[in-house]
Formats: C-alpha cells, sequence, structure tokens
C-alpha cells in the first residue's frame, strides 16, 4: 500500500462539488455567516433582484411578508425573470437563474446597467440554502411555476394559467440544518433595510408584513416605505433628533463622468461626524474612493469660501479636514457599473474614477448654496471655527492621556485588576458597575485571562460632549489605558490603533436593571463613537446576570427572564422560593462566576452593528438632547422601564 494511501488521501479524496453543492458546504463563503445576519440576507438577496428591475425602471412596488412559518415572499411587478429555453443549458432561463452560480442577468450590461447584491450569486444561493422555494413569474401572457428542494429543481418549469400582469413571487423557507441558530426572522431588522432601500432609490413603494404578529386592531404588523426626495428624506430621519443649524438641508443629485451621484448632508449641533457612503444601495461601512472624493469637494470648497470671507483671518492655526465635517451628517449614493470592491468586509469602494465625479459634485452643489444662502454659510464656518477650537484642545487632553499612561506603573490605570495571561485573543476584560460589583467580580474571576475595570457610576455621554471633553473624563481615560489603544493624532483624530489591543473580549457587565441599562448604554455609544473599530471586530459583549434565584429545599436553579422563573416555579412546586437580583452586588462571588463569568456555563450577547445609519439614528436619539422621540422608543421597546416624563 503507497504511503499516500496509508494516510487516507488520494486521488479519491478530492471532491469535485457542484456550485450548489459548495454553497451549501461553505455558505458563509457566500453568505457571510449561518448566524442571525447570515439568515436576513437572504431576504436582502432577493429583494435586491427587485431593486436591480427598479434601477432597470421596470419596477415600482415590492413587497416582503414574513409568513407565520419563517419562510419570506417577496413579490415585485417588474418584468418577470424569463422562462425560454436556455440554449446553453438545455433548460428554462428561470431554472438556470435559480439552481446555476454565477448565472443571472447581472453580467448582461444590455440587462442591467448596474446592480446591487451579489452580482448574480444572490437568488441562486438563497435557494441552495432554503429548504423550499417556490418561484412564480408573470411573464408573456402566463403564469409560469417552479418549485425546489435545497436547490434542487422539483420538476421543469410549467405554466400554470393565464395573467394580464408582469412579475416574480419568491418564497423561501431557510434550511435549519444550515441555519442552526435560528430560522426566526426579526421585524426590526428587515424594517430598517426596507426602509433605506426607500430612501436609496426614491418613487419605490416597499412594504413589509409580519404574518406572525397582529397589532390591536388584529390586523398583520405592516410598514410601507416610499420616499419622493430620496437621500434628503433621509437625512432628515436620520437627523430627527438632533438640532439643525442651518435651514435646509443641501441635496444635489446627477451624472459625472458617467456615475449617477447623489449626495444630502445637513449641519447640526452636536460634535460627531456621520457620513454614510452607498454603492449600488450596498452600505459601504470602510469608505472608499467615493467617501475620499466628497470629503475632497467639501474641505476645498468650504476652505475657499471661508478664506474669501475673512472669517478666518483672526485664527492662529491652520483648519483641518475633521473640523468641516464636526456636526455633519451626510449620505452619498453613487451608482457604479462595475464596482471593485476591497477592504476586510470587501465594503470599501476601490474604483478610483469616482473620486472626482463625487469631488466635482460636491464642490458644484456646495457652491451654489453657499452663495445662494449666505446666512448659512456664515453659520457653517463659524461652526468649523469652533471644531478648530475644540480639536486643539482635544490634541492637549489627548497628550495629557499619553503622559499618564506613560507615567503610571505599567501604564495601567491603577483600578484595574489585570490578568497574568498576555495573548490578547485569550484575554477578556469586564467593564463593571461601581467598585462594590468590581470588588465582588474580583474575588470570583479567573485571573489566569479575566481583567476587572471598575466604572464609577456613569460615563460621560459622549454625544453631547465636546471631544475633548470626552478625553478629559477620568473614567473614559481609564478605559482607554486599560485597552492599550492609541487614541489618534491631530491629523485623523478618529482613527483607533488596535495593534496594542490587550483584550479581545470586551464585556460590558451592569446590573439588570433600568440604571444598569442607561449605564451600558453610555458605554455602548462611547465605543459607538470613539472605538467602532473594536465592535466591527466583534470585540464587544455584554455579560447577562440573571434575573432570579429560584430555590426549594437544596434545589435551585437561576432564570434569566419571567418565563423561566415561572417555568422553575411551576417544577418545584409550592412552597419555592424566589430571589430577584437587583444587582451585581447581591451576588456573592461564587455565584457571579457560576452565572455570570464562567465561559462554561455564562450567557454573553455580542455587540454587531446590522445597519451603520440605523445604529447612528438610535444613539443620537436615545442620547441626544430631543425628549418625544426618545420616549416613544423606550415606550415601545422597553421591558421594566418606568416612564416618568
Amino acid at each position: 500500500m503507497s504511503e499516500e494511501a496509508k494516510q487516507g488521501y488520494s486521488a479519491d479524496s478530492i471532491q469535485a462539488l457542484e456550485g450548489m453543492e459548495h454553497v451549501r458546504m461553505r455558505p458563509s463563503m457566500y453568505i457571510g455567516d449561518v448566524g442571525v445576519r447570515g439568515l436576513h440576507h437572504l431576504v436582502y438577496e432577493v429583494v435586491d433582484n427587485s431593486i436591480d428591475e427598479a434601477l432597470a425602471g421596470h419596477c415600482d412596488v415590492i413587497t416582503v411578508t414574513i409568513n407565520e412559518n419563517n419562510s419570506v415572499t417577496v413579490t415585485d411587478n417588474g418584468r418577470g425573470i424569463p422562462v425560454g429555453l436556455h440554449k446553453k443549458e438545455g433548460v428554462s432561463a428561470l431554472e438556470v437563474v435559480m439552481t446555476k452560480i454565477g448565472a443571472g442577468g447581472k453580467f448582461d450590461k444590455d440587462s442591467y446597467k448596474v446592480s446591487g447584491g451579489l452580482h448574480g450569486v444572490g437568488v441562486s444561493c438563497v435557494n441552495a440554502l432554503s429548504d423550499h422555494l417556490h418561484a412564480t413569474v408573470f411573464r408573456e401572457g402566463k403564469v409560469w411555476e417552479q418549485e425546489y428542494e435545497r436547490g434542487k429543481a422539483v420538476y421543469p418549469v410549467k405554466s400554470t394559467g393565464d395573467t394580464d400582469k408582469n412579475g416574480t413571487i419568491v418564497t423561501f423557507l431557510p434550511d435549519r440544518s444550515i441555519f442552526q441558530q435560528t430560522v426566526e426572522y426579526n421585524y426590526d431588522t428587515l424594517a430598517s433595510r426596507m426602509r433605506e432601500l426607500a430612501y436609496l432609490n426614491k418613487g419605490i413603494t416597499i412594504t413589509l408584513t409580519d404574518a406572525r404578529n397582529t397589532d390591536d386592531k388584529g390586523e398583520f404588523i405592516s410598514e410601507t416605505f416610499h420616499s419622493n426626495e430620496g437621500l434628503k428624506e433621509f437625512v432628515s430621519f436620520l437627523d430627527a433628533s438632533r438640532n439643525p443649524i442651518i435651514g435646509h438641508v443641501i441635496a444635489m443629485e446627477g451624472e459625472k463622468n458617467d456615475i449617477p451621484v447623489e449626495v444630502a448632508m445637513i449641519y447640526n449641533d452636536s460634535y460627531a461626524e456621520n457620513l454614510h457612503s452607498y454603492v449600488n444601495n450596498i452600505n459601504t461601512h470602510e469608505g472608499g474612493t467615493h467617501l475620499s472624493g466628497f470629503r475632497r469637494g467639501l474641505t476645498s470648497t468650504l476652505k475657499k469660501f471661508a478664506d474669501n470671507s475673512g472669517l478666518l483671518d483672526k485664527l492662529k492655526f491652520e483648519i483641518a479636514g475633521d473640523d468641516f465635517r464636526e456636526g455633519l451628517t451626510a449620505i452619498i449614493s453613487v451608482k457604479v457599473q462595475e464596482p471593485q470592491f476591497e477592504g476586510q468586509t470587501k465594503t470599501k469602494l476601490g474604483n478610483r474614477e469616482v473620486t472626482s465625479a463625487v469631488s466635482q459634485a460636491v464642490s458644484e452643489m456646495l457652491e451654489n448654496y453657499l452663495e445662494e444662502n449666505p446666512a448659512d454659510a456664515k453659520t457653517i464656518i463659524q461652526k468649523v471655527i469652533l471644531a478648530a477650537q475644540a480639536r486643539h484642545a482635544a490634541k492637549k487632553a489627548r497628550e495629557m492621556v499619553q503622559r499618564k499612561t506613560v507615567m503610571s506603573i505599567g501604564g495601567l490605570p491603577g483600578k484595574l485588576s489585570d490578568c497574568s495571561e498576555t495573548d490578547p485573543a485569550e484575554c477578556e476584560i469586564f467593564l463593571v458597575e461601581g467598585d462594590s460589583a468590581g470588588g465582588t467580580a474580583k474575588q470570583g474571576r479567573d485571573r489566569n485571562f479575566q481583567a476587572i475595570l471598575p466604572l464609577r457610576g456613569k460615563i460621560l455621554n459622549v454625544e453631547k460632549a465636546m471631544q475633548h471633553k470626552v478625553f478629559e473624563n477620568e473614567e473614559i481615560r481609564n478605559i482607554f489605558t486599560a485597552l492599550g489603544v492609541s487614541i489618534g493624532t491631530e491629523e485623523d483624530s478618529k482613527a483607533l490603533n488596535l495593534t496594542k489591543l490587550r483584550y479581545h473580549k470586551v464585556v460590558i457587565m451592569c446590573d439588570a436593571d433600568v440604571d444598569g441599562s442607561h449605564i451600558a448604554t453610555l458605554i455602548l455609544t462611547f465605543f459607538f463613537r470613539y472605538m467602532k473599530e473594536l465592535i466591527e471586530q466583534g470585540y464587544v459583549y455584554i455579560a447577562a446576570p440573571p434575573l432570579y434565584l429560584v430555590k426549594k429545599g437544596a434545589k435551585k436553579q437561576y432564570a434569566w427572564n419571567d418565563d423561566q422563573r415561572d417555568i422553575l416555579v411551576k417544577e418545584y412546586g409550592e412552597n419555592s422560593k424566589i430571589q430577584r437580583y437587583k444587582g451585581l452586588g447581591e451576588m456573592n462571588a461564587e455565584q457571579l462566576w457560576d452565572t455570570t463569568m464562567n465561559p462554561e456555563f455564562r450567557t454573553m450577547r455580542q455587540v454587531t452593528i446590522e445597519s451603520m445609519t440605523e445604529a447612528d439614528r438610535v444613539f443620537s436619539m436615545l442620547m441626544g438632547d430631543e425628549v418625544p422621540p426618545r420616549r416613544e422608543f423606550i415606550e415601545k421597546n422597553a421591558i421594566y422601564a418606568n416612564i416618568d416624563a
């Protein structure tokens, strides 16, 4: 027997997988993951096909329904997927689109000028990862149907009747053997994306219905999204809880160098920069050439206007690019025929020709606005000057943080109880509410890999604070120095260097009450505004301490919600005792370890960003000045909050 055969590796070991089989074996290569995000991505891929029909001018109504069994139905009034015989494959074009990776009209420039999604692999991947898929096409006066099981056609495409309409209906049920974590769709997650698509593609009507739940009137939960003004309305929606300092949303749309460009922006009195960019409806989290073009056009045009106005004459230092973007909310959307994506998550645009197109468009838009609105122009420049002054103050505050880091023992805050392990991938740090709970956590932890940093009370609300105030805050300085990350430079004050990050799990551990939730939200706001990379890399978690201890005699079990508590009370019977934990301090070290810190038994929620625009809007609403939208949000989402005002 050959050595190769002995080791079990021979020619017979090589598997030649067909496209659909490869999707099922390696689904994460196609949809990112097989968790909650990947599950929802299936819906986006089917909807993207309908949106592409809309971009081509053939569709204006899309409906999405979450059915009772968690299958999803997507309907559009487009041209309908072609059903004629595909010469090369010898079967209907519908079957080719649904069962062949890389098949689709998106590769034909005559069919689609631009497209979103995964560029031709989307709906076939959805089919491959579905237990069952049913496609109905209204085309050429006929109704055509075909069903599939796990990506394979059950029968050939057949005509089932006559019709006078056009369009496509796709109903699919995700495969539980693939999506083992959950197959339950989150309505709010889908609503956020449908709303976003409606703003990005004005004139389209998208209706989302949840057939699993009803409202007070007994009707299915449903929302319809439609926008006549596109990005202009999108910016107003995102900035609803902020105070504008100019009278209008500055907006433009047009075509530069054969690239459709749409931009909308407004200045508010906050200190955050909120830029959101899209390419063919895909949110480019990592930016790219279109974002560079926007920044270049904005900076050069505003600087030229400021210099000519004489408002900068008394300023003793140069204005930086960051200064022009403080308090700015902007959305940049471009449509590119052949987008080239790069970056870690493939959401950074690399097409160089887009930079000049966006830069020119923004320059023209701003020049016209500044000339026609001199009062707003002066307000913007005054905001820029204040931002420059604050940036210089922040530079001094950052230097103070760095000096304190160098001068302190080991460069670490005195309150930190560090771990002995030095490999960041093995280490975790708990940000604990209060010294009392921090002391319990120190006693209960495994000091080999778990570090504890107690935080005194509520940290600064960074949503309403100038940058230098953030860096002057002692609790925030302690977080920076404990994590070991650098804060940025004067040139790019928002850059975060993670090369010296000391822990790959940063766990927020607060009491399971209203105050604890508020503190956790304050910390998350700080991470989102100043350490977003931590969240994007998957390093931020929220601990989930139990709410109850149910015991009877020697028997005892913990419960994390009311339902679990009720089940345990029923199981234990009469005379069972219930202890409600109002805070972490009520547990002893052993209990805290057993329930919340022990990797074998604990429950932790990883913090992810499904939609950057929705996250921006929610943090602004929760932590900003406007009370009515915050009250409405809390009333809709609160579990145990008592609202007095």
